[in-house]
Order: C-alpha cells, then structure tokens, then sequence
C-alpha cells in the first residue's frame, strides 16, 4: 500500500511537467489537456509496470508521446478532406511571412514552423530539461538521432527568428 502511495505522490508532482510536454505536442489547451488526461489514465492503469529505479517524468513523459503518436495515426486513417480545402491550406502554409522585413516571429510561432521531429527532441531537452539519453529514451530514438534533430531545429528557429522566410527553413528540412 505504502509503493501505491509514493507512486500517487510522484505522479502528483510530475502532472505540470506532463501538461507542459503536452501543450507543446499539440499547441491547443483542450486537445493538450486530453492528452494529459489520456496520459495519466494509462499510467494509472500500468502503475505496477512502473519501475521505481526509473524517474517517473521520462516514463510519464514517454507515455504521452506514445498517446499522441497514437492519436495522429488513428487521426490519419479516418481523415477525408476535400482537394479544394486542402490546396486552400497547403497555399496559405506556403505563404511568405517574410515579406514584411519588420516582422519577427516569436518563438510559439517559430517552433510550429519546426516538424515535430525536430520540435518533440528540442522542448524536451530545453525545456523539460531531459539528458539526450532521456529524451532518445522517451521517444524511442537513438540518442544520435536526438543530437541530430536538436541541432537542425536550433538551426531553423536561428533562421526563423532572424526573420527569414519560413521557406528558407522547409529548405533546410531538404538539405539536412
């Protein structure tokens, strides 16, 4: 009862860390706060697979990334859009912010232009505060490959909050 008790208090504490991960997965509150919740049933309802030499955030953490990759294939496979509002969407994507020199992008709109590979990696590392071996970890990837993404999404938000076109960044996905 006692190991039940500490694992409650330890998932207690790490629900911020969670929610913050999870608002920077899917950039919307409500869509974020059913990813904390999904998150925390699973972990709730696994609690004995916990391993309690593990730090319960990378594993919390590692749970949400899962929900969410779940969410995004089973959202593939039932997704049917109309071909005229998606080359609607693709035309305004591919829209030159840039063109008004004065214009700075703040960093929200900076790490969306980021995919989520390079995005996911990043906001672990920099902002959860994860080692790249924790973070290669939580989303099943080798620790090179975190160094990897990490690096080219420090190059994109450079070139983007230097007020570069968000095409020189699509560019850079290409090239690296």
């Amino acid at each position: 009862m006692q190991a039940t008790s500490c694992f409650r208090q330890q998932l207690l504490s790490a629900i911020p860390r969670v929610r913050r991960y999870a608002h920077s997965l899917v950039m919307e509150g409500s869509t974020a706060d059913d990813l904390v919740q999904t998150t925390l049933e699973r972990a709730l309802s696994h609690w004995h697979q916990f391993d309690q030499r593990r730090d319960i955030v990378v594993w919390l953490l590692s749970i949400a990334h899962n929900a969410h990759r779940d969410t995004q294939r089973r959202g593939m496979r039932l997704l049917i859009v109309d071909p005229q509002v998606l080359q609607a969407q693709q035309d305004q994507q591919h829209s030159d912010p840039g063109a008004d020199v004065g214009l700075r992008m703040d960093l929200l709109a900076a790490l969306q232009h980021l995919t989520p590979e390079q995005r996911e990696p990043l906001l672990l590392v920099t902002v959860e505060d994860l080692s790249y071996a924790e973070c290669a970890e939580v989303l099943h990837i080798p620790i090179g490959t975190v160094m990897s993404r990490i690096s080219r999404a420090r190059a994109a938000l450079r070139i983007l909050l230097d007020g570069r076109p968000a095409a020189t960044v699509h560019a850079l996905h290409r090239v690296v």
